[in-house]
């Protein structure tokens, strides 16, 4: 049996039962037997494997946890994963084939942004329900042509007021940005540009990188060279270490700051040295083993960091948004009703739809007019000290 402490599994079991199967009551009819069959369209190769395999990894603890607890009833989960090769098209195929599959409850997409912004059309005509974890705002809005598909990432505005609180807190009145060139690096620059605006921040500069991009060093140097006090970079977490690196070797001095996209491992590695001090936007799941577990909540966020290293050496901070992804979908798909052994998407879709959980993320709220699940009071201040992320102050 794989290494899950059955005190964890009972915590889990009567967490999940007290929050998710009030006025069910198994065993009044015959008990329901067939699979929630989640679909799950992830990069395993390309550009974006790194956390694509963080999110097999993490769906597949999460779902052994659900199954083991006794939650579900008389039920279990079944995963079917496919690589969409950090590859839009690919993705598309994925989803076509995953909609079309009558067995097939619901979808979680990865953290490819133009996989889940090119698969809106079909998944809202297919009408199969779908929660990604790439954080672009064009996955969920406008909601009235989006019906089907929520998210379940940090949201760019977020991510930039509490950068921008972050800057004036410390006093920094002049920063240059790194962005990525994909739909979330052209919110963030635009969502960074208003928070300024009104702290009265000067934008020296900003330089895009494309997800592709295995050197970013002339960006980086553009930016070093206009003098800013802090350096934001906007980008996911390979090309934020080599950006880090990049400024510290172009004799950056300055503060450096990163967006919540930019997380990734818990412990920093080789790039401990060129990103000491530098400040993260990101959940307090990341570090929550610095966090005293007052609430249900938060101990039930220390046994996921502690369950998640456990199996696989460390922790890695998108983890849990793939493992709340989940939980979101059995809770709905068991309070959506139905007759037994038929799959209920629209049942589905409509429960998810005014859904809220203390996940292991934090706060996740869906309404009608809002997909996108995870509340700003998530996210949190981290600093980069002694070769790992810690909870600031």
């Amino acid at each position: 049996m794989s290494p899950i402490r059955s005190a964890s599994i009972a915590a889990l079991a009567s967490a999940v039962l007290a929050t998710t199967l009030t006025g069910c009551q198994f065993g009044e009819e015959q008990q329901d037997t067939n699979p929630i069959v989640i679909a799950a369209d992830l990069e395993l190769s390309g550009a974006a494997a790194p956390v694509g395999k963080v999110y097999q990894r993490a769906l597949e603890l999460k779902v052994e946890q659900l199954n083991a607890s006794g939650a579900l009833g008389g039920r279990k989960i079944e995963l079917k994963v496919k690589d969409n090769r950090s590859d839009a098209a690919e993705s598309l195929r994925n989803i076509n084939d995953f909609s079309t599959d009558s067995h097939v409850t619901a979808i979680i997409m990865g953290g490819c942004n133009e996989c889940a912004v090119g698969s809106v059309r079909t998944i809202n005509e297919k009408r199969i329900p779908a929660i990604a974890l790439a954080p672009s705002a064009a996955i969920t809005d406008p909601v009235a042509q989006r019906r089907y598909m929520f998210k379940l990432a940090p949201n760019a505005a977020d991510s930039a007021g509490a950068l921008t609180t972050e800057l004036r807190r410390r006093s920094i009145h002049k920063v240059a940005v790194l962005h990525g060139a994909d739909s979330y690096g052209q919110e963030g620059l635009a969502a960074l540009s208003r928070e300024f605006d009104k702290a009265k921040i000067r934008l020296l500069g900003a330089e895009a990188v494309r997800t592709t991009d295995t050197d970013v060093s002339t960006q980086v140097d553009a930016l070093v060279g206009k003098k800013p006090d802090g350096l934001i970079v906007w980008a996911p977490p390979e090309q934020a270490t080599l950006a880090a690196a990049g400024a510290r070797q172009a004799g950056f001095s300055g503060s450096l700051f990163f967006d919540a996209s930019a997380a990734g491992d818990l412990f920093l590695g080789p790039a401990a040295g060129s990103t000491e001090k530098a400040t993260l936007i990101f959940t307090q799941t990341m570090v929550i083993d610095d966090v005293i577990a007052t609430t249900p909540a938060k101990a039930a966020r220390r046994q996921w960091f502690q369950d998640y290293t456990a199996r696989f050496g460390g922790y890695n901070g998108s983890s849990s948004f793939a493992a709340d992804a989940v939980q979101l979908i059995a809770d709905a798909e068991l309070r959506s009703g139905g007759p037994a052994g038929q799959v209920n998407r629209d049942g589905l879709r409509d429960v998810l739809e005014t859904s809220q959980l203390d996940g292991l993320s934090g706060p996740i709220r869906m309404t009608p007019d809002n997909h996108s699940g995870l509340m700003p009071q998530a996210l949190t201040t981290l600093v980069a000290r002694g070769g790992r992320w810690r909870l600031a102050g």
